[in-house]
């Protein structure tokens, strides 16, 4: 009978998460998504909750992504001013720039705003935007990225970067990346740069995925026309920091 009921049920909750997930991310002041609601593993969508027999103590069977989209990303914008301090004191140790960072959330669906301009300062989001991943990061199972700082291999690498001078390349105005810690420190030898591509989508497009590229940031044109803004108006080089 229960493996009845959870056939019966599970095509239902994919009907309401879906409709829970189609108005796209608009950050308040505090660095939220409107509509967001703090949910417990009771009320999340995706879950159903069984107690067992044996021991009568809860069953959480957890569902795909797709179903849980609302509390990852709730999860990781609450997670943004964790970050955020702990770069703004690594920002103060090694003089960059302390009122603004650029921060990326791997933990988040390609199709999902996950690259964001944060005001360590009011300690507020800015701008929120699509950013691609390297392909050689994406595994055919499941949405889990594997990251690499090996040559060759066209995978994204974690950590902290400073972003270097801009130059006119193949895709038009890029900047150079220099990889701070030993997961990234050989972005330059790889090439990883901040670039655009041409018709990459400004929108949404989860559950579906967005290009991909090489290993670098890559977001559309508009996007790099709003970071290009931030890093001109600095004196101090602006931090990027990739994590997962």
């Amino acid at each position: 009978m229960r493996i009845f009921l959870r056939l019966f049920t599970v095509p239902t909750l994919v009907i309401v998460s879906i409709n829970a997930i189609s108005a796209p991310f608009q950050p308040t002041a505090d660095g939220l998504a409107k509509g967001d609601n703090v949910m417990s593993a009771n009320t999340i969508p995706g879950y159903e909750h069984h107690t067992s027999a044996k021991d009568n103590l809860p069953i959480i069977d957890p569902d795909s992504s797709l179903n849980l989209i609302n509390a990852r990303y709730k999860a990781a914008v609450d997670r943004l001013k964790i970050q955020a301090g702990a770069i703004k004191n690594y920002a103060k140790a090694n003089h960059f720039n302390t009122e603004y960072c650029f921060l990326v959330d791997m933990s988040i669906p390609s199709g999902k705003k996950r690259f964001f301009v944060y005001n360590m300062k009011k300690d507020s989001l800015e701008y929120s935007s699509l950013v691609a991943h390297g392909w050689g990061s994406q595994k055919m199972d499941n949405d889990q990225l594997e990251f690499s700082n090996v040559p060759n291999t066209c995978q994204t690498s974690l950590g902290k970067y400073r972003i270097g001078y801009s130059y006119n390349g193949s895709f038009g105005l890029a900047y150079k990346l220099y990889g701070l810690d030993t997961t990234n420190n050989k972005a330059f030898e790889r090439a990883i740069v901040l670039h655009s591509l041409s018709h990459f989508p400004e929108s949404e497009t989860f559950p579906d995925n967005i290009p991909q590229s090489a290993g670098c940031p890559m977001v559309s044109r508009s996007s790099l026309d709003v970071f290009s803004a931030y890093i001109k108006a600095s004196k101090k080089p602006v931090l990027l920091w990739i994590y997962n």
